[in-house]
């Protein structure tokens, strides 16, 4: 499968093109960048990969599946561009600023007939594999509060729009994280965030959902967060799981790592294996799951392929940008709403 990039900023250099120069059955053929240093990036990450001005020109060359991973501001209409083409696309998250934008979007891609899916790499995060297995099998018991958090300390990033914000960029993954664990929402509390250097984008946010499962998820997201706190907490009528410090795959590719130089070793946690599930008292050391990003794609050029199902459903997608809006709906009241059924948000 011939697989094109288009942007090779932060995301598309560290979190896409080590995953698809990996493939074992795929082939990255160009990306789409005009500026000079991120070629010259390119040229010394990927010798032989070619730039490529426009989308046009890079569909000319063949190409069978598009990534998109330019900052949001202008994603949408270079996914709409690709389904011009007829090209199947994989579009970073957010795909979209809000549920209108989306639900323009998927509909686009149902009319034309395009594939296309969301990249949630977050989904085999090594410590999230390890909450749905615990879940899976039972040993939490019947699960009440869920807690789950993205925080760093990150002041240069302040006033960055090209993700839409904190609550777009980290919590498209908390939500979807929460939505893949425990099913649709009822109801949605949110709390943004802003800086006086910075007052029109987040920097940080909690969000409080309660699920139709009668669950609780508590999502946290910040980058002005000095102290690193747990990622997960996950009680249960069992016991509690608990695990510190994040993933890391993300570590590895800042540091020139990939799943093709790696190979069996990319993925465990050799500096942070174990987690703890806690009883009281009682403390049990539980070892983290192989973290695994390359499935993602793994499992896009297989669908393709063969015409199966995408591993992130456009409905899934949907509904994470429908709770994220319904967050800052939330915040902009300082009420808590409400989901209806057709995913709509209402004050209680």
């Amino acid at each position: 499968m011939r697989i094109g990039l288009v942007g090779y900023g932060f995301g598309g250099r560290f979190f896409h093109a080590p995953l698809l120069t990996s493939l074992a059955d795929a082939k990255l053929v160009g990306v789409v960048t005009r500026s000079d240093e991120r070629r010259q990036q390119l040229s010394a990450d990927h010798p032989g990969v070619p730039a490529f001005d426009s989308i046009g020109q890079l569909v000319e060359a063949g190409v069978d599946l598009l990534v998109i991973c330019t900052p949001l501001p202008g994603r949408a209409a270079l996914i709409q561009e690709a389904f011009d083409h007829g090209i199947a696309v994989v579009s970073d998250k957010p795909f979209a600023f809000n549920a209108t934008e989306a639900s323009a979007l998927i509909a686009a891609a149902h009319s034309g007939g395009a594939p296309f899916t969301v990249y949630q790499n977050r989904r085999w995060d090594s410590d999230f594999l390890t909450v749905r297995k615990l879940i899976a099998e039972g040993t939490l018991g019947t699960v009440s509060h869920f807690e789950s958090r993205f925080e760093r300390y990150s002041p240069q990033s302040l006033g960055d729009t090209s993700a839409g914000g904190v609550l777009l960029d980290l919590g498209s993954h908390l939500v979807d994280q929460a939505l893949q664990l425990f099913g649709a929402v009822e109801t949605v509390y949110g709390e943004l965030y802003y800086s006086p250097q910075a007052p029109d984008v987040d920097y940080g946010f909690f969000v409080a959902l309660r699920h139709r499962s009668g669950v609780v998820s508590h999502l946290y997201g910040n980058k002005l967060q000095d102290a690193e706190p747990r990622r997960f907490r996950v009680t249960g009528s069992n016991g509690t799981y608990c695990v510190e410090g994040l993933d890391g795959q993300e570590e590895a590719t800042l540091a020139g790592r990939s799943p093709r130089s790696e190979g069996e070793r990319w993925g465990v946690e050799e500096h942070r294996r174990w987690g703890w599930f806690e009883r009281g008292a009682e403390r049990e050391k539980v070892r983290s799951e192989h973290g695994n990003w390359p499935q993602f794609y793994g499992q896009v050029v297989e669908a393709i392929k063969e015409g199966r199902e995408l591993p992130v459903a456009l409905d899934e997608a949907l509904l994470t940008v429908r709770v994220l809006d319904a967050a800052r709906l939330s915040s902009e009241r300082r009420q808590v709403v409400k989901l209806t059924d057709d995913g709509s948000a209402e004050k209680i």
